[in-house]
């Protein structure tokens, strides 16, 4: 026998039995290397799929037909290769995302509505078949497609919101649209790419959500214990510390649902000093005035079911699906501005690192009360970016004040204008003074007067001494107000639709620390001037006006407000209809 060929039949028997040694730790996942890896060799072929299968397989489905462009960019991307299989068999993933579907009840999503497809059966009927023969290649190509198009069906409402609100015309949302790439995350997913989102564990991507996503479990565990109490103070006004009644006991079930009340001791039956705490504890989570006392709102508020509840806080889920993934662009300053409407707040967020490439890790580092519009001139919700700060501003006012409140005004005091420092100008880009002696006051309408109604900066001007613009199509700006009592009040709607400030110096200030020559002095002494200042910021700053009813602050608290606009009533219709 040739020494040579003798040699090759024991190196080749070799490779064999190291073959069939490390198969079983590559069939259990042993110490991550592949036998492939260790032989020197590549993996072994496995089946593809091509856009025809594709197409005949999902066009049966319209839940997966809805997800078809998704589905040809994923198996195209990879010249169609299966995705959810290594060496011919399944990957974990596939396990794990079936798990995830199980479990989406948890996240505000129905279950069934992703259970399309029997994977179960299909995996036992392909774990049963032996060899690589076509019957096998076909079943891989079956439950591979299956499963990438069951992710986008999941994924799309998980990550992008079940409702579209650039669809449905009755809900207001202009925020920017997440533009999550799927068929790239499902790419993180099989563990092909990396990335700094949480794909991979099928996970949220805003720390919001997942506050909102554990309060619904605590609140669907109090719903299947019966709730709690409604609190009945029969024709009483209001119950307040000092008082003696049943209904007592029913607040302290109210505040402590899962507290043993002892019905019979009369200490329950007293409203005492750490029952009101309890109270004004309650009313500065759903935006109350903190008086202590139960009654009106305070009432209305704690007797509100716990199942209205817990739908309110599977929209605001739904809401924070739409809030895009990267809150600010990389191009901007790494902080944004949050104005919650229904809240009556405005908050500054900042990335302490700086660096738009690092992992979210935003901090709140200014907040103040604000003003919005009223319910018919609501402050519309939207995204943009803050680009200037005018000192001592003039109010450009819209036509459709100077129809509504200034024409009826002029009609009976033709010195209206000049009482409130307003004037008549052209528009152009150097205004001329117009005579409000010269208009036909009685046919002036929004669409036809043809000059602009301005107030002067000063005491007096609407605007207050600035104002801070994020050119958008609504015309609505965050500015400062002479009125600064109505922030003493708790329910603030009371303007035109744009935000006013509460401490608006304070707010430039923070935004033009990188303009060191522009300090407190030079501001106020700017203002002081009465001539109208633009400053043009270094970097744009995001700034979003959203409408959140409910969300869990910093210290795990969570928080209800009223719908104020309507918004909620609306959005429920799309989401439990």
């Amino acid at each position: 026998m040739n020494p040579y060929t003798y040699k090759s039949k024991i190196l080749y028997l070799f490779a064999v039995l190291l073959l069939m040694s490390f198969t079983a730790c590559n069939k259990s996942g042993g110490n991550g290397k592949k036998v492939g890896d260790l032989l020197g060799i590549k993996d072994l072929p496995q089946a593809t799929t091509d856009s025809l299968y594709i197409k005949n397989y999902i066009s049966k489905v319209p839940q997966f037909k809805e997800h078809a462009d998704l589905m040809y960019l994923f198996y195209g991307d990879r010249d169609y290769a299966l995705g959810w299989f290594r060496d011919n068999e399944l990957v974990p993933e596939a396990k794990k995302f079936l798990a995830t579907i199980d479990n989406a009840t948890k996240e505000g999503l129905d279950p069934k509505k992703y259970k399309l497809v029997d994977f179960n059966s299909l995996f036992k009927k392909y774990e049963a078949m032996d060899g690589q023969d076509s019957a096998r290649l076909e079943l891989q190509q079956q439950i591979d497609v299956g499963l990438t198009a069951s992710y986008f069906n999941y994924a799309s409402d998980f990550y992008r919101g079940r409702v579209n609100p650039g669809e449905v015309g009755s809900i207001d949302w202009n925020v920017k649209k997440n533009k999550i790439k799927l068929h790239k995350a499902l790419e993180t997913i099989l563990q092909e790419r990396e990335s700094t989102y949480p794909y991979y564990e099928f996970e949220a991507l805003h720390k919001g959500y997942i506050d909102l996503r554990n309060t619904l479990q605590k609140y669907r565990a109090l719903q299947e214990k019966g709730g709690w109490v409604k609190v009945d103070i029969g024709k009483a006004k209001a119950l307040q510390k000092g008082d003696t009644a049943a209904a007592v006991v029913q607040l302290r079930k109210r505040l402590n649902p899962e507290a043993p009340i002892n019905v019979n001791d009369p200490k329950m039956r007293l409203f005492d000093d750490a029952l009101v705490a309890q109270v004004k504890d309650f009313q500065r989570l759903h935006g109350l005035d903190q008086d202590g006392k139960v009654g009106g709102n305070t009432l209305r508020m704690m007797n509100v079911p716990v199942d209205d509840r817990i739908q309110q806080i599977m929209m605001n889920m739904e809401r924070w699906r739409w809030i895009p993934k990267r809150l600010v662009p990389k191009s901007l300053d790494q902080k944004y501005i949050w104005v919650n409407i229904p809240e009556y707040k405005l908050y500054i967020y900042e990335d302490p690192e700086n660096d738009p490439e690092a992992e979210r890790a935003y901090k709140k580092t200014f907040e103040m009360k604000v003003i919005v519009g009223k319910e018919l001139n609501s402050t519309p919700i939207f995204s943009d970016k803050m680009e200037f700060i005018v000192l001592a501003p003039y109010w450009n006012v819209p036509n459709s004040i100077v129809e509504k409140e200034i024409k009826p005004a002029m009609l009976r005091n033709m010195g209206y204008l000049e009482s409130q420092d307003m004037e008549i100008v052209t528009k152009e880009k150097d205004p001329k003074p117009i005579s409000a002696s010269s208009i036909d006051w009685s046919s002036v309408t929004e669409k036809n007067f043809p000059y602009m109604v301005r107030q002067r900066p000063g005491p007096k001007n609407s605007l207050g001494s600035l104002k801070f613009l994020f050119p958008n199509s609504y015309n609505v700006y965050l500015h400062d107000t002479p009125a600064d009592a109505l922030f003493n009040q708790t329910q603030r709607g009371f303007s035109h639709g744009c935000v006013r400030l509460e401490k608006p110096v304070e707010l430039a200030k923070l935004l033009l620390k990188d303009m060191p020559e522009w300090d407190d002095q030079r501001i106020r002494e700017t203002i002081a001037t009465g001539e109208e200042e633009w400053i043009t910021l270094p970097k744009k700053v995001q700034v979003y006006l959203v409408y959140f009813t409910s969300w869990v602050d910093e210290n795990g608290d969570v928080h209800f407000r009223d719908d104020i606009y309507g918004h909620d009533k609306k959005l429920a219709r799309e989401y439990f209809g």
